[in-house]
């Protein structure tokens, strides 16, 4: 029987923090990965998460180093979780390249980059679990976040032809795309405004998004899915 190593990049805040405390709690080996380091220090402390990392997954050097810092304390990796982000919001014609940049580096190439590391250890175990946080702003499209909605919607054409290559190797890849839920990266939204455009009429909330991911993380005969977390937005046309 495989550990259950898991490593959750993002893992330090919101949807990571929440996915990282829900997999220590179902006795998971759980490396917690952010970009600044005493961060993720504190969360794997509050949580109870096995080991904290740094790194820049925009980096292949900084993926590389830390699967092999996870293997090295905890083994191979078999549960993997992309919930590293960023949001650059801004019309296209105001945007500088840079922040073009930045945010297809995180939000996309950075996935792929910790994907690509992880199957190597999932290929010699013949088995693992992938999923990648996407977004309902992808799907739906939102003025202002042409590139955010573009690397999340990216992520989503990876994840499902992923999905096909490993197959056989009995490695699953699927995707969790949240609608507005309460974290940093939402605070500064009108929430009121917004509520009035989600069937079910509010926010949801990290641990709601991190039950999904879970789900699919230990659902054998699911693989290319996007479970939508996003109380009925994709239902508004």
């Amino acid at each position: 029987m495989m550990a259950n190593v898991s490593a959750v990049f993002g893992g330090s805040r919101g949807i990571g923090k929440a996915v990282a405390k829900l997999l220590v709690q179902r006795d998971h080996k759980v490396a917690v990965i952010s970009r600044n380091l005493d961060v993720a220090k504190a969360t794997a402390e509050e949580i109870g998460a096995h080991l904290a990392l740094s790194c820049d997954i925009a980096k292949e050097q900084d993926v590389q180093r830390t699967f092999y810092e996870i293997t090295k304390n905890l083994g191979n990796v078999n549960y993997l979780v992309n919930a590293a982000g960023i949001n650059r919001d801004g019309l296209l014609l105001r945007t500088k390249s840079e922040d073009i940049l930045s945010q297809l580096s995180t939000n996309l190439i950075g996935s792929m980059l910790t994907c690509k590391l992880a199957l190597r250890g999932m290929v010699q175990q013949q088995g693992g679990a992938i999923v990648n946080i996407g977004s309902i702003v992808g799907h739906k499209g939102n003025a202002g976040q042409s590139i955010y909605s573009a690397s999340k919607e990216g992520l989503v054409g990876f994840s499902k032809s992923l999905a096909k290559e490993v197959a056989r190797k009995n490695i699953r890849v699927n995707v969790v795309a949240p609608g507005f839920i309460h974290t940093d990266m939402t605070s500064s939204l009108e929430e009121d405004s917004l509520n009035q455009n989600i069937p079910l009429g509010r926010f949801g909330e990290a641990d709601e998004v991190a039950h999904a991911v879970a789900f699919l993380l230990n659902s054998p005969y699911i693989t290319g899915h996007v479970l939508m977390v996003d109380g009925g937005l994709q239902l508004q046309i």
